[in-house]
């Protein structure tokens, strides 16, 4: 059977929210998918520090700007429909939302975007709340796409994604280990655009800056990284952890850059050393993907890095590298639609394998 499934994304990095509309079809056990449409849409400078502030607000108006954020997403569903000429075409939405608190060691995780304004917007089935189950059930909720690797990419075993935060995948048979790294893209723009640039486009601006290595050191030492996984962060780690101590160096914003890019890599290294460490099979691809695939410098340092464990880099056609994680948020829907099995505990840590998600009744009949 194909289900036609929207997925949402808004990531960490604030960059802008991804839309995919994908044909996801199972036989025997089998996925397959293909993205029939994709787009991302650029947030305007309100809304990005509307979400950049969202957890300094009181009560009330965090929750207006939730419900303010699920009708923004369904206009945006609306307008890509038109756009696309797909209108009438998707079974539901799955929408991750843009999370905000993250703080699974008290069972609470919250992302904005409510599930029934988006409905009503769209008069479509909606889900919605995708880590919230997992994480009452003691989970971190994250990382969230290791299922959906496992069922669409059967070939790698390895998977990177780069977007605000880096997180990785090992795929061990049915096992998966998998976490979050460090800080990535959140940080990055953030230094960009001190110098008036959304992003760092391909690395440029670091690759003109000088590696300091004793902020260097300074990152590598922070206690998360020591910390054994099932783990993941927050994004106030990267704004309220990562960036002050990075500007409290005296270095040009090159340099930082340079410096924050070289401790990406050398943490994603460090990740991949621990999850090969009793692996005996010898070389292996890592799929990377997410708006840091881009970045050049990142890449080459990263494969530079990983070589000597015979880890080849992959990055694959930019749809796949922009859009991977809403086309992942699509699959969850369905089956959350189908009420199957969203979560791997062996990822998140919690108790027991769960259904995630809300479902919303955009119309009735």
């Amino acid at each position: 059977m194909t289900y036609k499934a929207i997925g949402l994304m808004s990531g960490s990095s604030l960059d802008g929210l991804d839309i995919v509309f994908a044909h996801l079809s199972e036989k025997a056990g089998t996925w397959r998918y293909e993205i029939i449409a994709a787009a991302c849409y650029d947030y305007t400078e309100a809304w990005r520090e509307k979400l950049r502030t969202a957890t300094e607000l009181p009560a009330r108006d965090y929750c207006l700007l939730n419900t303010e954020f699920g009708h923004y997403l369904g206009k945006m569903v609306n307008r890509f429909s038109e756009e696309q000429d797909i209108h009438l075409q998707a079974d539901l939405i799955a929408s991750h939302g843009h999370t905000t608190f993250h703080m699974p060691e008290v069972h609470m995780t919250a992302q904005l975007g409510d599930g029934a304004a988006l409905a009503a917007e769209t008069n479509m089935a909606v889900i919605s709340d995708l880590r919230a189950l997992d994480v009452a059930l003691g989970g971190q909720g994250a990382p969230i796409v290791p299922l959906g690797e496992r069922l669409l990419f059967p070939d790698y075993r390895l998977f990177l994604n780069i977007g605000g935060i880096a997180n990785l995948s090992y795929h061990r048979g049915t096992a998966v280990d998998a976490f979050d790294i460090c800080p990535a893209n959140r940080v990055l723009n953030d230094l960009a655009s001190k110098l008036g640039k959304p992003f760092d486009e391909n690395g440029a601006l670091a690759a003109g800056g000088l590696l300091n290595e004793g902020l260097l050191e300074q990152l590598n030492a922070l206690p998360y990284y020591g910390q054994p996984w099932p783990k993941s962060l927050a994004n106030d780690f990267g704004t309220g952890t990562v960036l002050p101590l990075v500007e409290r160096t005296g270095l040009s914003i090159q340099g930082k850059l340079r410096t924050c890019v070289e401790h990406i890599a050398v943490q994603v290294t460090r990740a991949v050393q621990k999850l090969l460490s009793e692996d005996t099979t010898g070389s292996h691809k890592l799929l990377a993907t997410g708006g840091g695939a881009f970045n050049r410098l990142l890449m080459e340092r990263l494969q530079a890095r990983l070589a000597p464990l015979g880890v080849e880099v992959v990055v694959p056609e930019a749809p796949l590298v922009n859009f991977k994680e809403a086309l992942i948020m699509a699959l969850l829907g369905v089956l959350r639609w189908r009420e199957n099995i969203t979560t791997l505990p062996s990822v998140t840590g919690a108790q027991r394998e769960s259904i995630g998600g809300a479902l919303w009744m955009g119309q009735h009949g």
